[in-house]
């Protein structure tokens, strides 16, 4: 019987839907795999197809492809020695199943099915699949292993099953998406499982961006003790390879490497900028454009964006009207110089006064409010858009989290764009990535280092500057009581009378929660954008358009 193993997991970065290249991808890590002496090789959850493939799989040739390219992959190994762990979905009979295959000598030797499917969050797998019965493991070189497919480790019964047939040890393939503290989730989940089973586990995830949702890697096994063993980079592609030996009866990994994860600062920014990075290469574009207004937010966008593509691959421009201070011009200017992107300025004051003029008839007797205010917007937005149609660079908008949750966004304005990467950050975590990204320079990063933000654009006022001496507290509470309500609005689902509790007035707090509800329809047609907390605008949060319901407790009732 073997008794030393050396397992690779492929933390690689595929593509939803591009059957070809993820089998190219595969057969590269196949010979790297081979050439480092590799006995098992795995690959992550739905590899072949991409993770998720959503809709796609009621396509019915879209499965006969997969099918195809699997059996393809399975025949192109037959060279190579490595027992492969090949994830990709199958189908039998009338069912559709989240699947993993066994190949071996160029053939699919034996297959288990996903057990337990996610039906929440951003995951809706059984609107597509079929869930596998409890599994089995499989004989790999004389060794029972066990093949837990992602969700399946997040209760008992499949590892619970795995080790009463007799497995060894437990190899996980995983598409499990980023969001703050997301590894610490992780670690609790696996170390139950071990308990349990007294068995070692080795957790593969994988890597890169996927509409709005970032797979950040760090693949990591841990032995019998729930020790940690090893662990992969984060938010980048490797061949994660361990050596396990059985010693007493028990596997143990006997050579692992362990690489720091990015600190909890440098996570979110790496998951916007790869988010970013792939949005734009994996949709066939290679430059971006934007309004750089010499504000936080469009600044903070302007890095994310140089350091995913590339200084020469950003486009800025700013577009002045009579309110726009000689502050913000002078600072958009220097942070594009410190970004080292294009930098161009379109006035506005000619296309707005005609529209103003031709609409004076319609608006006579009215007096000017917030509608003059979205026509600056607007025309910025419409000059934006034809740069980008000119240029084949895309559009990106910049609105933060707290801007989106209570609508202070200009609907066919500010909002245009085909990309968010701030859409998740609420507004003093723009403040402080600012500052962190001014004193670091991330990993994989293309952009310029040093103090890429100018502190002026920091330390000033926020303002929409839509109006003369305007600024965002006018209308709305300081940013720090702001984001605060909204979390526990909208990521924590707490009740008003709960918010209350913490300390913030109640009347604030009530006008918030209808903020948030009236600009539901505004959300629905934004752009996408990074998913970095459990609780974003988007995919996962599926509030109606149309809503009665408000939530009437307080103190005194709850």
């Amino acid at each position: 019987m073997n008794k030393h193993l050396k397992i690779a997991l492929a933390q690689l970065n595929p593509k939803v839907g591009a059957l070809e290249e993820n089998l190219s991808l595969a057969l590269k890590s196949v010979e790297q795999a081979h050439a480092a002496g590799t006995d098992i090789l795995m690959f992550s959850e739905l590899f072949l197809t991409g993770y998720f493939p959503e809709d796609l799989l009621f396509k019915p040739q879209f499965v006969t492809d997969a099918i195809q390219v699997l059996h393809q992959f399975a025949r192109e190994t037959e060279k190579f020695s490595i027992s492969i762990l090949m994830p990709t979905l199958w189908r039998q009979g009338s069912h559709l199943y989240n699947a993993v295959a066994l190949i071996e000598g160029g053939k699919i030797i034996d297959k288990r099915f996903k057990h337990r499917l996610p039906n929440d969050d951003v995951f809706y797998e059984k609107r597509y699949f079929a869930a596998g019965p409890t599994p089995k493991p499989f004989k790999i070189k004389g060794i029972l292993v066990g093949v837990p497919i992602c969700e399946d480790i997040w209760a008992p019964e499949a590892c619970r099953a795995l080790a009463e047939h007799g497995a060894e040890i437990l190899l996980c393939p995983n598409g499990s998406p980023y969001w703050r503290d997301k590894q610490g989730i992780r670690f609790k989940e696996v170390r139950a499982r071990i308990k349990e089973t007294g068995l070692p586990l080795l957790y593969l995830n994988q890597v890169g961006g996927q509409d709005e949702l970032v797979f950040d890697g760090a693949s990591f096994g841990m032995d019998a003790d729930g020790k940690l063993v090893f662990e992969g980079m984060s938010f980048e592609c490797e061949l994660v390879i361990s050596d396990w030996e059985k010693v007493a009866g028990k596997w143990a990994c006997i050579k692992g490497t362990n690489t720091d994860l990015v600190s909890i600062d440098e996570a979110p920014w790496r998951a916007c900028v790869l988010g970013l990075r792939d949005y734009i290469h994996k949709n066939g574009f290679k430059s971006v454009v934007l309004g750089l207004s010499g504000g936080i937010d469009s600044a903070i966008v302007a890095a994310m964006a140089a350091d995913a593509l590339g200084p020469k691959n950003v486009h800025a421009i700013m577009l002045p009207y009579r309110y726009t201070s000689k502050e913000s011009l002078a600072d958009a200017k220097e942070c594009a110089t410190r970004l080292g992107i294009r930098y161009d300025i379109v006035p506005i004051s000619d296309p707005v006064e005609a529209v103003n003029g031709d609409l004076s008839e319609i608006f006579s007797g009215l007096e000017s409010d917030v509608t003059e205010e979205n026509i600056q917007s607007r025309m910025r937005g419409v000059i934006l858009m034809a740069v980008s149609n000119k240029l084949g660079s895309m559009l990106l908008t910049t609105g933060n989290k707290s801007e989106m949750a209570v609508g202070y966004a200009t609907i066919y304005g500010d909002m245009n764009g085909g990309f968010n990467p701030v859409k998740d950050l609420l507004k003093m975590q723009c403040y402080h990535l600012a500052d962190w990204r001014n004193s670091h320079m991330p990993g994989d990063c293309l952009g310029n280092s040093g103090m890429v933000i100018p502190q002026s654009i920091i330390d000033k006022a926020p303002s929409a500057e839509l109006r003369p001496d305007q600024k965002d507290q006018d209308s709305l509470p300081p940013y720090p009581v702001l984001d605060a309500i909204i979390k526990g609005l909208v990521e924590d689902e707490l009740s008003v009378a709960e918010i209350e509790q913490q300390g913030f007035d109640r009347d604030l707090v009530k006008r918030i929660e209808w903020l948030i509800y009236v600009a539901e329809h505004k959300r629905k047609q934004a752009a996408p954008g990074v998913k970095l907390t459990k609780k974003a605008f988007g995919i996962g949060r599926k509030y109606p358009i149309t809503n009665g319901y408000r939530d009437k407790s307080s103190l005194e009732n709850s």
